[in-house]
């Protein structure tokens, strides 16, 4: 959330749950006095009656062409980011602020430009805003829940032969095929959830933290003071977007070779670098450092130095012994299995203790809700939940909730039209998907649809209450259960990966568009546009994300491969849970099943010892999700992230104002600089321009020295 953004409702929780804290009766005359003393304090901090003057547009007009431009743009630029992050570490931060930044920037330029030549005919909204940010997110989400890092790109035969399981089944990456299978997949979470909207928003109360920071964010763009900072903080978004871009393009010159540049740079010596314990100067990771929490960076540096500073040293003088001293070091029959299976491992087991938190939090704040007029603080949700019976002092809604709810119940989406949109896109993708994969059934995919709107719901409430969107959980739910359904004798590899698709795309934009809705709740913003900008950002991403992916795949050859600039390690690893779910644990190495079990139990237990405690002690428990991110991929990309973290841990002691308001301008500029200069890149390994220099060091004990060769 952010400092000093007005937030009325979160202060009138507070406020009652202190009248509840002090003892104080609904008929006391002190807490009468108290709660309107406090009440006219709200009222003069109300964010609506700041915008009471201006006239909220219809949806059709929120719904502009210029919005849909800026957001085509923003979208590109966001899609190469997010891929860049999938095929590299598959760690991707919340880009909502860049996106909602960045929207305001473009439109408000555009708009004085217009205004000054005076052929502007409509002004910009904070509605326009959330159209554009809206958009944005959607498009560039299908990055993620399209699979170019996870289940798509593990079908192919670059990271089956990795594998050793080509025989299973393969499906090369091709873009038509791709941009039919994200077509057929991808709207039905959207009409899943349309008819749930007043239930999630208004009658339940979910907060929807990131919803509603972006919401907050949004506002005080639009206030006065908020558009001077905003304009500051685009100005240095620009400026470290520019020295990011630059700073990648002369890193390019010397990347002439194999393992060549600055990102081989053997900071920490070549014994460390033969380890991955090096910084490898990579603006997008020290962005991605500053905006991540202190806790995740940490998380995947204890996580790299448990795994490539003691485990695989270790597990490497058992060759011969464990496993074959003659096979590569790339084969899932030696290291490579203990690198990827222990990750899986750990994977899973914090993806279902978490799955099972947020389920029983998802049930038990079901049924606080639906219990009936009682008055309770929800443990889960931590919304106080009045009965407007219970007592003549009830406290009356805000002047924000009035306004906000009249205008989200105004313009209302059909449930006929959520519910038969819902059926005929099923019935479409079931006619149509096993054509695209023989392997995967007219019958999975039939139950996949019977049983998706129950987990969109879970999902989408979750994310409700916990900000946690477990669409791969359920995506890897999907690849078990239909890859055991399958077998191995009837494609079970190719059938689990498919539905782990099917079933990530509708969880994951269920939730993005309750996030959505809430988001227009607090702007103001109707819930047809909300829908409408999310139906077509989410098919710009899959035109978008496709075209994105092909170039990176037609670009660089080595796409894929453990050690090359773009690894993808998710895609060895949900191959690797596929295989799992279809020949079971009897091809792992020796040990390497044992070693499985204990930390699938350690990634449970520290998941209990963290909640279990408070959160003073509570926050420095490492994450386990985090810590195995590094297992299969190396510590170095780690090491760029606790940069990162310092820079700004120095920074908010040094200046703590300027930290707060610029902190996320300068990384999103690191980041998006880095990660556009992926596209020129791209553009000249398809064009067959060389880097013309490959620095590289080599030991002196093979008698070379340190030195810059020369690429002819």
């Amino acid at each position: 959330m952010r400092k000093g953004v007005l937030n009325p409702d979160r202060d009138r929780q507070i406020m009652e749950h202190e009248l509840q804290e002090t003892g104080f009766s609904p008929e006391s005359e002190k807490a009468k006095n108290k709660y309107v003393e406090e009440d006219e304090d709200e009222e003069d901090e109300s964010v609506e009656k700041i915008f009471e003057s201006r006239e909220v547009p219809s949806w059709k007009k929120q719904l502009t062409l210029r919005a849909f431009v800026v957001s085509f743009m923003l979208s590109i630029l966001f899609s190469f980011i997010v891929m860049k992050l999938n095929l590299t570490t598959g760690i991707i931060p919340s880009l909502n602020v860049s996106a909602g930044l960045l929207g305001f920037f473009f439109v408000k330029t555009w708009t004085k430009m217009l205004h000054r030549s005076g052929l502007l005919k409509q002004p910009f909204t904070r509605q326009e805003n959330t159209v554009i940010q809206t958009c944005v997110v959607a498009s560039s989400g299908i990055a993620f829940s399209g699979g170019f890092g996870t289940y798509l790109f593990g079908m192919s035969e670059r990271i089956a032969n990795q594998s050793g399981d080509g025989y299973r089944g393969v499906k090369n990456p091709s873009l038509g095929w791709i941009i039919g299978f994200l077509f057929v997949v991808s709207f039905l979470g959207l009409f899943s959830v349309v008819p749930l909207r007043k239930i999630m928003v208004i009658d339940f109360k979910l907060t929807y933290p990131s919803g509603t920071a972006t919401a907050h964010l949004i506002n005080s763009f639009h206030t006065p003071l908020g558009a001077k900072l905003a304009k500051k903080q685009v100005r240095v978004l620009g400026k470290f977007f520019s020295i990011s871009f630059f700073w990648s393009f002369f890193q390019w010159f010397f990347t002439g070779g194999e393992n060549c540049g600055f990102s081989n740079f053997p900071t920490f010596g070549l014994k460390a670098y033969q380890y991955k314990f090096y910084f490898d100067f990579s603006a997008t990771y020290v962005g991605v450092g500053m905006i991540c929490p202190y806790i995740i960076n940490i998380s995947v540096l204890l996580g790299g130095i448990l795994s490539w500073g003691i485990m695989w040293p270790l597990i490497e003088t058992k060759k011969g012994d464990w496993f074959p001293d003659n096979v590569p070091s790339s084969s899932m029959h030696g290291l490579q299995a203990y690198k990827v299976f222990i990750a899986v491992a750990i994977i899973l087991g914090d993806g279902l203790y978490n799955f099972c938190k947020v389920l029983s939090r998802t049930l038990s704040g079901l049924f606080v809700q639906l219990r009936g007029p009682t008055t309770s603080i929800s443990r889960t949700s931590f919304t106080l939940e009045e009965d407007p019976h219970a007592s003549p002092l009830s406290p009356k809604q805000s002047y924000d909730d009035q306004r906000r709810t009249r205008f989200f119940l105004k313009d209302q989406i059909p449930t006929w039209f959520a519910v038969g949109g819902y059926i005929i896109i099923a019935a479409t993708s079931t006619a149509i998907l096993p054509h695209m994969f023989h392997q995967l059934r007219w019958y999975y995919i039939l139950v996949i649809y019977i049983c998706a709107p129950v987990l969109a719901f879970c999902n989408a409430y979750g994310a409700g209450l916990t900000d946690w969107s477990l669409a791969s959980t359920y995506g890897k739910l999907a690849i078990f259960t239909i890859g055991a359904w399958a077998g191995s004798e009837h494609g079970g590899m190719l059938a689990g990966l498919a539905a782990c698709g099917v079933m990530m795309n509708i969880v994951s934009t269920a939730s993005d568009l309750t996030q959505d809705f809430k988001t227009g709740y607090l702007t103001l913003s109707s819930p047809k546009s909300m829908f409408v900008s999310q139906v077509i950002g989410t098919a710009m991403g899959c035109v978008v994300s496709p075209c994105v992916f092909w170039l990176f795949y037609k670009a660089f050859d080595d796409l894929g491969l453990p050690n090359s600039e773009y690894p993808a390690p998710f895609a060895t690893v949900y191959r690797s849970m596929a295989k799992l779910g279809v020949e079971g644990v009897s091809s792992l190495p020796r040990e390497c099943l044992v070693l499985c079990y204990a930390f699938f139990g350690v990634a449970i237990l520290i998941n209990i010892v963290k909640d279990s405690l408070q959160s003073r002690w509570g926050r420095f428990i490492p994450l386990p999700m985090a810590m195995a991110i590094p297992f299969f991929l190396g510590p170095y990309f780690a090491i760029d992230m606790c940069v990162g973290s310092l820079i700004l841990f120095i920074w908010e002691r040094v200046d703590a104002a300027n930290a707060e308001a610029f902190g996320t301008a300068v990384a999103s500029g690191l980041i998006c600089g880095d990660g556009i200069w992926s596209l020129p890149s791209s553009v000249l390994a398809i064009a067959g321009v060389n880097p013309p220099v490959c620095m590289k060091f080599l030991s002196t004990a093979t008698n070379s020295k340190f030195k810059t060769l020369q690429i002819t």
